[in-house]
């Protein structure tokens, strides 16, 4: 009872600062109007602790009264936990203390998918594939995905224990691991995909991301890169600055990269262009409805400056700009606070009804040359804007691309194999039997790439897995993704032997999309000079 007391003030100290900290944003709202829907809240969660008919956690209440305030608000205003902001902070600021390895639970056990190169697990001579047993001892089979964390992050300079089973060792192994900082890349990838076009994937905009960017450019441009594809899918933003300085990289100095309005004068802002190293490089952007945010900032500049050609499929649309209000607890939230504007004017957020999108920006039914964006116009509710070089771009939501590419989707065998993990775990077996002649055949993963044929044996091999693992084999839906199911087994091998880029610089080669982009730099050159 002493408890519920104390906590009732602590958890009314939140909910006062975070309504404080929303009267600095909608100033509008006079002082006693806030005050009386304070006492309201305050009078509710007192008498529904005092009186309902159970004990109740009022802390989780407050939490919850919290969320459903935002949540009126837009999709993205939102309240974060302690445990969630502490995973966030470490997502985005580009490393964390561990023992360094990419992990997965595969049928009930943790296993390496890959030691972080430079880490204390590679140093030690962990491999991708190597099972984790036991932790300091005691079994972690069965261990939750969620709690594997727990078990192997700690502070710098702490040690941990780990079992490790490994694939044709009939002894367990033990590695006395002392945790360190681990970087988290946020540039999965960048190689040459032939002499002239340098490939560079970005997964996300930490705060690390500009130098990783710069690092793997000044690396691809040492190595003879004329061109380059950017790969932005999936990439769901980060850091404004970030996207904004990689984006200066490719803008002449002065032009609009973004802008940002807002009913609060103090939170408009204007970026323009600081000028970099690559502005006379052609470029295509890949984009899909993954890239969402920052990377809507970046291919919205290109395509409004007539910078470079967008390809792929039409962008999320998340337009919204959050400011993180920080409580005393540990916990904080975002509220939405301005809007981004591309720098021909155009709204990138799709349009919501309080928490909820009302529709996707997706145009599913386009496919190919987009240009000059005729194809749009069949969609008459949307605004029309003009690029720098006066082609025709149209608002609404989201980035549609000038190329449109539809990825094929996969038949339900296929998503199975994938689900279950069955082409991780053949080529873990694979490997076992044929990774030192694998090695010695190919000096590296280009030479792999175009040299090593999944053959008959080896499909046949992951069949008998699926079944073995009750997927009922379907010849229609194999033979329909037997392109995917190979090179999904040839860039696992990669992945292996080469890391992230070995796997990427393979998986691209198969990929529609990649490849359709490959033959549109004549394109981007033309539009440059236009």
């Amino acid at each position: 009872m002493i408890h519920k007391k104390l906590m009732f003030p602590l958890l009314l100290v939140l909910l006062i600062i975070g309504i404080v900290a929303g009267m600095k944003i909608q100033n509008a709202i006079s002082d006693d109007k806030v005050s009386d829907q304070v006492k309201k809240f305050a009078d509710v969660l007192g008498i529904t602790s005092r009186y309902y008919v159970d004990n109740i956690d009022t802390q989780k209440l407050t939490e919850a009264a919290i969320r459903g305030l935002l949540d009126e608000l837009d999709p993205h205003s939102t309240y974060i936990s302690q445990e969630q902001l502490k995973r966030v902070n470490e997502d985005f600021q580009g490393s964390f203390d561990g023992i360094g390895v990419e992990f997965d639970v595969i049928n009930d056990t943790l296993t390496v998918v890959s030691p972080i190169s430079g880490g204390p697990s590679e140093k030690l001579g962990i491999l991708a594939g190597d099972k984790i047993v036991k932790i300091d001892g005691q079994s972690c089979v069965k261990i939750a995905r969620e709690d594997v964390p727990k078990k192997l992050r700690g502070p710098k300079g702490t040690k941990v224990v780990v079992t490790v089973s490994r694939y044709g060792k009939g002894e367990l192994i033990d590695f006395e691991i002392t945790r360190d900082k681990i970087p988290l890349y946020s540039v999965d990838a960048s190689f040459m995909m032939n002499a002239d076009v340098g490939y560079l994937r970005m997964s996300r905009f930490a705060a690390t991301t500009y130098d990783e960017f710069m690092q793997s450019m000044n690396k691809l441009r040492g190595q003879g890169m004329k061109m380059l594809m950017l790969d932005l899918r999936g990439n769901p933003g980060g850091y404004l600055e970030q996207a904004f300085k990689i984006t200066s990289e490719f803008v002449p100095r002065g032009k609009k990269i973004v802008f940002t309005k807002s009913r609060t004068k103090d939170f408009e802002e204007v970026y323009n262009s600081t000028g970099g190293s690559f502005t006379e490089l052609p470029l295509v952007v890949l984009v899909n409805e993954g890239s969402a945010s920052a990377s809507e900032i970046l291919a919205g500049a290109i395509q409004d400056l007539d910078r470079g050609l967008i390809v792929g499929e039409t962008t999320f649309g998340k337009g919204l700009v959050q400011r993180q209000f920080d409580l005393f607890d540990g916990s904080a939230f975002r509220v939405t606070t301005a809007r981004y504007y591309t720098p021909s004017g155009r709204l990138i957020q799709k349009p919501y009804e309080g928490g909820k999108y009302k529709h996707s920006m997706m145009l599913d039914t386009l496919e190919g040359d987009n240009i000059y964006h005729d194809k749009d116009t069949k969609d008459t509710t949307r605004p029309v804007f003009k690029t720098l070089k006066g082609r025709s771009v149209f608002g609404g939501g989201g980035i549609s691309p000038d190329y449109f590419v539809k990825l094929d989707t996969l038949t339900g065998y296929t998503v199975q194999l994938r689900r279950l993990n069955l082409f991780y775990e053949y080529v873990e077996g694979y490997l076992a039997a044929n990774r030192k002649s694998i090695e010695n055949k190919y000096k590296n993963y280009i030479e792999f790439r175009d040299g090593f044929v999944v053959d008959d044996n080896m499909l046949g091999n992951l069949k008998d897995l699926a079944r073995k693992k009750k997927v009922e084999f379907d010849a229609v839906a194999f033979s329909r993704d037997i392109d995917f199911i190979k090179i999904s087994i040839k860039s696992q091998i990669a992945r292996d032997l080469w890391g992230n880029e070995g796997n990427y610089a393979v998986f691209v080669s198969n990929d529609d999309q990649v490849q359709r982009a490959l033959g549109l730099f004549m394109e981007a050159i033309k539009l440059m000079k236009m």
